[in-house]
């Protein structure tokens, strides 16, 4: 359409309002009820212009084609004027000393030159509640505009506030109107984010000193791949905002991105390198970079050329960047001359990489976040969302308010959960029960799509023989269902005409997590919901900020950078030209393997970058028992944690606030890292040790800044030949594939092939196998781990964050009737045991779990819960069974604090 704007002539698309005319002719007209994520009510009267002579609000009037919209009309102006200064009369004197680019109302007041009200009203004195460590209410500045309210229902979907009183003393609270803390709020700031008048704020945005410089990165807690601008006062990191053109979040963020930040200035930071002087026995102790690069040189070297290139494992990090994990495999094959490379992707996703691969062609999702919101149903299966990645959550509570239908398939009743059509609550360790039930429903119902499997598909024969044994009822008592229950979930999915699928690590960390993904991903295919026009496909979330880019670069026993096989001789050849080194022909040792070769005296040293093993793996009194009998362990990390505390040399490392580079988020976007900060005293990068380290070692690894590492990697790796920082920076983030400069990547993939031998996706005909680890009548309880909203992974960042005090320890979720029986009551100690250890918690009584099931995160290391998770792994790629662990429950002592934790 085209309308005129103040005499101006301007374009805008259809469905536009005269507000997004006014933007668009670069006019300007303040607002104060409007936020571009909600929809317009027009109640703040502040946007008032003149349309065709009539006075109206910009907001929510609709643009007409050949509309004449005035924004400077005296009318209109002194309207908006009047009701402004209304408004601020109600107001103390501070509301106007805020920072004009923190206060949308101080704007407004610029905008119309209103320096003093006229009015001599009655001001409001209610008081401020700065309860919550991040959000801080000041209700006195509160003008009941009812944007955070919205905000709070409509993104983030968590209905925590509201307006409460009436008339002039209305005001936002939260909850029942008690402290902030105690209130529902998941601190996703959201409200704060919003709020126009500083009535709602946090503590590094209510100090009104100047921001001095912003920097644009991309998180680094989970694998959604928020943009964040960081805010840097005096050095140090005053606020961080999400970014409101952020491809994923959209202006959106959860309380780690947004707020759990102060871990960058905590003392416990290490500053300098360690190192010990007399074994393990003795202390460790600061150094010199030459001292610790020299010890850690030497005995590499000499482990190497004493006991070979295979005594040593190296272990990369999910946290550090691409680059940094190119580096790191680079590292491994060609200074210390083996393929022992491996990450956590290992322990978490490994199986979603084989699984895709072979069902699909790559080793990633088929499709890209933005899908989602044209799904009409959307399968969420072991994945927990709004705990595990809060941004992804909002995004499908959105995209259900708004007429979605949801399927939650989880052992336990999840936030989303309460909102599905059908929550199949499955036995833990029945994934592939489950999902060969609804395919052999898909199939005898008619909802295959029989077109796309002749054409585009293999292996139906095989499938359809395999699920003449799981009958629906079958099936569902295999998983402890209802057969109603399957049948209901797997119509529900084949109705539908755009299905998305969402899964994580409910469904990989088995030990038949492959068949789980392979089996899951059938009905995608019976479907024919991937890799056609309009399909949403399916959708893995990550655990970390680049599990997906840590394998992409190659930090794999077995595959060289973009899942090239090592085993091919015409690819070795083009890595060895471009490196001047020889990679070695026979695959490495995946991380559970480099534990068992540790103990049997195989692998004699471990080179550990950014990860925690001693807390985050399994069976994690194993894992100790092979850093001990290790000649030398290498650490990179930010703390002294459990791993450093086993380390004969440490170097310290910096967080993704404090380095460059790229991660991939969890549907395989390339993003940009950028340097917020200074790493505090000798803190190095893991790309900086990497290098001065083979340097050591006599080594020159190439690449000399992460911008040439990126380059040198899409120079042999075909999916990333056209990823460079340059265009990153130039046009914003990419999907891989990218094949060429000149190409856009592929958010939405196989529209014309799949990426398998034969063009075609792959059907799997997986059987059910019963869980690697069983209860008995010594151990009768099912132990569930996985992650909470407030902390991350080891908990080494976030606990050195206000955060702390949302959450300052675990707990075991325990179903009341349990408790009962055991003669508990929430917060009484409770020894867990397994076959291999015992740890003490305090329990939560809730029924989110089922009875005889348990759940418990391992985000803290005085509740080592992955001392008592199983050691059974996933046939195919060594993953870990982390959510089976037969465990029994006794009471352990007296009731601890009754408020175990402000939420949860």
């Amino acid at each position: 359409m085209r309308v005129s704007v103040d005499n101006i002539d301007t374009e805008v698309a259809a469905g536009a309002t005269v507000l997004d005319a006014v933007r668009a002719a670069g006019a300007v007209v303040p607002t104060l009820c409007f936020d571009e994520r909600l929809t317009p009510q027009g109640s703040c009267r502040v946007c008032l212009v003149s349309v065709r002579g009539r006075v109206m609000p910009a907001c929510t009037t609709p643009a007409a084609d050949d509309m004449e919209i005035h924004t400077d009309d005296d009318t209109a102006r002194r309207s908006a004027r009047l009701a402004l200064e209304l408004l601020v009369s109600q107001l103390p004197a501070r509301a106007l000393d805020i920072p004009a680019e923190r206060s949308e109302l101080v704007r407004a007041c610029q905008h119309f030159g209103l320096t003093a009200t006229r009015f001599d009203g009655a001001t409001r004195n209610a008081g401020v509640d700065h309860s919550h460590p991040y959000v801080k209410l000041d209700r006195d500045l509160c003008i009941a505009c009812n944007r955070c309210v919205r905000v709070c229902a409509d993104v983030q979907g968590t209905f925590a506030l509201s307006l409460a009183g009436r008339g002039f003393d209305t005001v936002v609270v939260a909850g029942t109107g008690g402290p902030w803390v105690s209130s529902p709020c998941v601190a996703c700031g959201g409200c704060v984010d919003t709020c126009p008048s500083g009535a709602l704020s946090e503590p590094g945005l209510a100090d009104p000193r100047p921001i001095d410089r912003t920097t644009t990165t991309t998180c680094g807690y989970c694998g959604v791949g928020c943009t964040l601008r960081v805010h840097v006062r005096d050095e140090a990191v005053a606020a961080i905002t999400p970014g409101h053109d952020g491809p994923v979040n959209r202006g959106h963020a959860c309380v780690k991105g947004r707020f759990a930040h102060a871990y960058t200035r905590s003392r416990e930071r290490l500053t300098t390198p360690l190192i010990r002087d007399g074994g393990r026995d003795s202390p460790l102790r600061p150094a010199s970079w030459q001292e610790a690069l020299t010890v850690a040189a030497t005995r590499l070297a000499a482990i190497r050329d004493h006991h070979g290139p295979e005594a040593i494992g190296m272990i990369s990090s999910a946290r550090a960047t691409n680059e940094e994990n190119y580096l790191a495999q680079k590292f491994a094959r060609t200074v210390l001359g083996t393929n022992n490379i491996d990450n956590c992707s290992r322990l978490c996703h490994a199986p979603s990489a084989v699984g895709l691969a072979a069902a699909f062609g790559y080793a990633g999702g088929t499709n890209s976040v933005d899908d989602l919101d044209d799904a009409d149903c959307i399968l969420i299966a072991g994945a927990n969302p709004t705990e595990a990645h809060p941004v992804i959550g909002a995004r499908i509570k959105q995209l259900v308010l708004r007429g979605a239908r949801l399927i939650v398939i989880d052992p336990r009743r999840i936030d989303l959960a309460e909102m599905a059509d059908v929550h199949v609550r499955a036995r833990p360790g029945s994934n592939v029960a489950v999902f060969n039930g609804i395919a052999r429903v898909l199939l005898d119902e008619g909802y295959a799509d029989q077109d796309f499997l002749r054409t585009r598909a293999s292996g139906l024969a095989e499938l359809t023989t395999l699920l003449g044994d799981y009958p629906p009822d079958h099936a569902a008592r295999l998983a402890g269902i209802t057969s109603d229950t399957l049948v209901a979930a797997a119509r529900l999915y084949g109705k539908a005409r755009r299905p998305a699928m969402v899964y994580g690590l409910g469904i990989t960390e088995h030990a038949h997590g492959t068949d789980g993904v392979r089996t899951l991903a059938n009905l995608a295919i019976l479907k024919g919901a991937v890799g056609t026009p309009g399909c949403c496909g399916i959708l893995s979330m990550r655990g970390q900020n680049n599990v997906q880019g840590a394998s992409d670069m190659g930090a794999l026993p077995d595959m060289l950078p973009g899942y090239q096989h090592l085993t091919d001789a015409g690819v070795r050849a083009r890595f060895n030209r471009a490196w001047q080194a020889e990679v070695p022909v026979r695959p490495g040792l995946r991380i559970l393997d480099m534990f068992a070769s540790a103990i049997a005296g195989r692998v004699r040293a471990m080179y550990v970058i950014g990860e925690d093993i001693a807390q985050t793996d399994p069976d994690s009194g194993n894992v100790r028992r092979a850093l001990a009998a290790c000649d030398l362990v290498i650490n990179h990390d930010l703390f002294l944690s459990a791993t450093a505390e086993h380390a004969d040399v440490v170097f310290p490392a910096v967080p993704f606030l404090e380095k460059d580079g790229t991660f991939v988020s969890f549907d395989r976007r390339i993003q940009r890292v950028r340097r917020a900060l200074d790493p505090p005293g000798q803190a190095r990068s893991d790309f900086d040790i990497l290098h001065l380290l083979a340097r050591a070692m006599g080594a020159d690894l190439g690449c000399p800044t992460p911008a040439d590492a990126m380059a040198e990697c899409a120079t042999l790796t075909p999916t990333f030949a056209g990823v460079s920082h340059a265009r990153l920076d130039r046009d914003g983030p990419l999907h891989w594939p990218c094949r060429s400069p000149d190409q856009p990547g592929e958010g939405r993939l196989y529209l014309d092939s799949f990426a398998t031998p034969d063009g075609r996706a792959a059907l799997a005909a997986r059987p059910y196998l019963p869980p690697g680890e069983q209860p008995d009548s010594t151990f009768p309880y099912l132990l569930i781990t996985g992650r909470r909203l407030v902390h991350y992974n080891s908990g080494s960042m976030s606990r050195r964050t206000p955060n702390h005090q949302l959450r300052p320890h675990e707990v075991l979720d325990l179903h009341p009737d349990d408790a009962a029986r055991l003669g508990l009551a929430d917060g009484d100690l409770v020894d867990v045991a397994s076959r291999r250890a015992a740890v003490t918690f305090p329990v939560h009584l809730t029924d989110t779990v089922a009875p005889g099931q348990l759940f418990a995160a391992f985000n803290f290391p005085d509740t080592p819960t992955n001392a008592l998770t199983s050691d059974a792994s996933d046939s195919e790629t060594g993953c870990p069974e982390y959510k089976i662990t037969a465990v029994s429950l006794s009471p352990a002592g007296l009731r601890t604090s009754p408020n175990l934790s402000a939420q949860g």
